[in-house]
């Protein structure tokens, strides 16, 4: 895997240093998370976070766990980091380390004192929330080490206060559990048990959120490191009736391994690809029922079947998971209503609200046939996507129907916004795109190919829906085409306002990178134009992917930036989204334009932001600074998808 290693120099520099965050997950959508210096800039950020009935319903728990360490001449230095409301930062232990590393997928700490040198290693145990954090003597000593436990127990997107109920902590050995839901356990506890009042998150202010809470600071572990390779260890874990976990250093050292077999069994072509390989492997989960599903993001998203789709191929096909892809394909489609696949989405509720999640998912089945050979899949779910035909020839939900005088698919309802690009500020859509968007259509016709050719590898007839597809490109071709040199990025939108006696619709041609999905896809309905496809790169290509409109178009804002409508608003006009380099690169290689030199900046930034990983968005503007979740599932698997 590629090196990620930092020294004093961004170590010790706050901003830098706070900028940089680690991920490390427990297979169930839970997490330990938090950034190079130690500082927790945001509500999401601790050690101990734990998933609920979803993915999404996750609880902060164990906060953070601050080493002090007493020398022998009486000194007592804190290691720790903690921003408060007041404006101070206290402790600055950052300022100690000379150098982090992320090695295996686990981060590790390094701090001098002198000649004391003290390691910190962590890692979760697979498929149960366990965190373990290791701290090692590496040199000087001997030497005591204090371990203060800051606690929660609070919804992920939320903060407690100190005016409400302390914390419950139920004394056990070793240890104590709080709130009846997880538990702590190490060397040397004493219980405390009082608010730190004002703790203070950078990046939720920089959101426009509250940025404040207070933790509980439940007692301290205490033990001395007496030579070089002496440990001290505390595990944390929700409480369950499960045995308790095995020794922390066990549990870091399964953890690597685990790490470096889920690497290997990819079967990476170099460095870039292994790191991407463990990066996919962070959004892979089982839920609580036991079913395979896919974090859209960390650390707020839960599952979504849109971005599930179209990482499916990246997460599943080239990682080596086909079996647990086609566990979740089978899972999915049981979901299937009206032709239309459940979004299960973060509130926890089954929903059915857009037009490309299913489309999505047909690419999927067919991608996952195709590479794998699984045709024993596809005649089991045949049915059931002729059924997704059938219902879009019908109509279904939201106005989602095929126009039978071109065969393309128009969908819309006041209100909704089905696409992708489907930000509302105050309840109202940004870019509702209502009538027949351009990736729509094409994903539609895709699709339509693709159960076609299912049909045919199972015996059975296939002409209508050859007919269908064919109706539908031959409309394609003839209208998508705009004066411009691009494509229309939705056709027969209704107008926003036109005066009496002018017409009801238009089409619109705004440069969006919508369109490269008419050029990328297997069955795309159009042969790459180096000239279009030219066009759109010179437009919309930054170090981090394409941007979600030109600069050049009215309405584009180039910073992702500000409270929750400020963000919104420019999340889909000008914002950069990284998932997009794969059907560019897809699009740019059909056109037999070069693509050698594409992936740069995105390799480079798998050390910027969510470290190992990639960004959800960025600023459209440069520096092109990454926003969003910083570990985000469709970034990951079409860069890697794209690069292999």
């Amino acid at each position: 895997m590629i090196e990620i290693r930092f020294g004093s120099q961004v170590c010790g520099e706050l901003t830098s240093a706070a900028s940089r965050e680690w991920l490390v997950p427990d297979g169930l959508g839970g997490y330990a998370m938090g950034t190079v210096a130690g500082l927790r800039t945001r509500r999401y950020h601790g050690l101990l976070v734990v998933p609920g009935e979803t993915p999404a319903s996750r609880k902060v728990g164990l906060a953070s766990l601050d080493p002090a360490v007493l020398l022998p001449s009486g000194a007592r230095v804190r290691l720790g980091a903690h921003e408060w409301a007041s404006g101070d930062v206290d402790p600055r232990g950052f300022e100690l380390l000379e150098r982090f590393d992320l090695t295996d997928g686990l981060p590790r700490w390094r701090w001098r004192i002198g000649d004391v040198v003290i390691e910190r290693e962590l890692a979760m145990l697979p498929g149960r929330s366990c965190v373990a954090v290791v701290h090692r003597l590496v040199g000087g000593g001997p030497v005591e080490l204090e371990l203060a436990a800051a606690c929660t127990w609070r919804d992920a997107h939320g903060e407690r206060r100190a005016d409400g109920p302390p914390l419950r902590m139920d004394p056990v050995d070793g240890g104590a559990v709080i709130e009846g839901a997880y538990r702590l356990s190490g060397p040397g506890w004493t219980p405390q048990g009082h608010w730190w009042r004002g703790a203070y998150h950078r990046e939720e202010a920089a959101r426009g959120l509250h940025p404040e809470e207070d933790l509980w600071y439940a007692g301290q572990f205490r033990d001395t490191l007496r030579q070089p390779g002496d440990t001290v260890s505390v595990l944390a874990w929700a409480h369950d009736p499960a045995p308790a976990p095995p020794p922390a250093t066990e549990v870091v050292a399964a953890a690597r391994r685990r790490n470096r077999e889920v690497v290997a069994s990819a079967k990476p072509a170099d460095d870039v690809e292994a790191t991407l390989a463990l990066a996919a492997d962070a959004f892979v989960v089982r839920t609580n029922d036991a079913a395979v599903d896919v974090v859209a993001g960390y650390p707020w998203f839960g599952a979504w079947s849109r971005d599930t789709m179209i990482s499916y191929e990246g997460l599943f096909l080239c990682t080596g998971r086909a079996d647990l892809g086609r566990e979740l394909l089978r899972s999915y489609a049981a979901t299937l209503s009206e032709g239309m696949l459940a979004n299960t989405a973060d509130t926890g509720r089954v929903e059915y609200n857009t037009v490309d999640g299913t489309l999505w998912f047909l690419h999927a089945v067919s991608r996952h046939v195709t590479v794998t050979g699984d045709t024993d899949l596809g005649d089991e779910l045949l049915p059931a996507l002729r059924g997704v035909v059938d219902a879009h020839l019908a109509g279904t939900r939201y106005g989602i129907a095929v126009d039978p005088a071109d065969g393309l698919l128009t969908s819309g309802a006041p209100g909704a916004a089905l696409t992708w690009m489907d930000a509302r500020v105050y309840g109202v859509p940004v870019t509702p795109r209502h009538g027949k968007p351009v990736e729509v259509n094409a994903l539609w016709i895709n699709g339509v190919a693709g159960v076609a050719e299912l049909a045919e590898l199972a015996g059975q007839d296939a002409d209508g829906l050859h007919r269908l597809h064919e109706q539908a490109v031959k409309a394609f071709r003839q209208r998508f085409p705009a004066p411009a040199g691009w494509l229309h990025d939705v056709l027969d939108a209704p107008a926003p306002a036109y005066p009496l006696g002018g017409a009801a619709f238009h089409d619109d041609d705004l440069l969006r990178p919508n369109q490269l999905l008419a050029w990328s896809l297997p069955n795309a309905p159009l042969a790459p134009d180096p000239r279009a496809v030219g066009l759109v790169g010179a437009a919309l290509l930054t170090p981090l992917g394409p941007r979600s409109l030109s600069p050049e178009c009215p309405g584009y804002l180039g910073g992702h930036r500000g409270g929750p409508a400020e963000r919104d608003g420019a999340y889909h006009q000008g914002t950069v989204w990284p998932w997009l380099i794969g059907p560019y690169a897809d699009a740019a290689r059909r056109a037999g334009l070069p693509v050698g030199e594409l992936f740069v900046g995105l390799e480079a930034h798998l050390s910027e932001y969510g470290l190992g990983s990639v960004s959800e968005t960025a600023d459209g503007s440069a520096p092109h600074t990454a926003t969003g979740c910083p570990f985000q599932a469709w970034s990951v698997a079409e860069l890697l998808r794209a690069r292999r």
